[in-house]
């Protein structure tokens, strides 16, 4: 079992990235999608990748547990997980969140539940991407319960950009992220709030690091401004090369709060 190379919206670990943090994004990353690979890819049955998920849950508490743990099955995503761990302190509670919230994917796609309103949305969304955010907070040293919110406002405006990006791709998988009764263009609206009100964050982080989370804002905003001229039901928006010159010159004039 190891992870698939996916399109990706916004890099991860890249030039701009502290080299010194480079190898923990990357184990945190490779952790992730590896369970999200684990809950999406392949032709197991949902029972199934229910059960790997769990194996996968016990061998990140193993991994925290003991450095000396050796996974069966994920030897190369745990060994150096176990390493960054025991490096920065990374906090245990952030990466089970994301399992439990990969486990729920599998479990509503098996059901065929849907989200009944955008708070059960949303609080599926502290679980599948506020912590990523506070992860890389933790790695940088940012703690203060303002950056931490302001880090989830973006993560989840990021998770839900995401869920109106890939419709065209969910639906027919049964995955419908869309709650009951929701207008389309006032998520995409809500979304874009979220993401501003998270945004003031880019000026907290020091160095490279805040310059990437500024394209990180950016590419999210960008795709909504696709999200606003197509139907996301048939076509799936992404980033080309105009885009990221677009994103850059934002990036540049992003003014921090009086």
């Amino acid at each position: 079992m190891s992870a698939i190379n996916h399109y990706e919206n916004f890099p991860v670990a890249s030039w701009l990235c502290p080299p010194r943090l480079r190898p923990a994004v990357l184990a945190i990353y490779h952790f992730a999608r590896t369970a999200d690979d684990i809950a999406d890819e392949g032709e197991a049955d949902a029972d199934t990748r229910l059960l790997h998920l769990q194996a996968f849950k016990q061998d990140l508490l193993a991994c925290a547990a003991s450095g000396n743990h050796v996974s069966q099955h994920w030897p190369r995503v745990f060994q150096a997980l176990s390493v960054q761990i025991q490096a920065h302190d990374i906090p245990l509670q952030a990466l089970s969140d994301l399992l439990d919230a990969f486990t729920q994917d599998v479990s509503y796609t098996r059901d065929q539940r849907r989200y009944a309103s955008r708070t059960e949305l949303l609080d599926y969304c502290r679980r599948s991407a506020n912590p990523v955010g506070r992860l890389l907070l933790h790695l940088y040293g940012v703690s203060d319960a303002i950056s931490l919110s302001q880090s989830d406002a973006i993560c989840s405006a990021l998770q839900l950009i995401n869920f109106w990006q890939d419709l065209s791709e969910d639906i027919p998988r049964g995955r419908h992220y869309l709650p009951n009764g929701a207008k389309l263009a006032e998520e995409i609206a809500y979304a874009r709030a979220l993401m501003h009100q998270g945004s003031p964050l880019v000026h907290k982080v020091a160095g490279r690091g805040g310059w990437e989370l500024r394209l990180v804002v950016q590419g999210g905003l960008r795709i909504l401004d696709k999200l606003e001229r197509v139907d996301p039901h048939r076509t799936r928006p992404v980033l080309v090369a105009p885009d990221f010159a677009l994103m850059a010159w934002r990036a540049c004039w992003m003014r921090k709060p009086l």
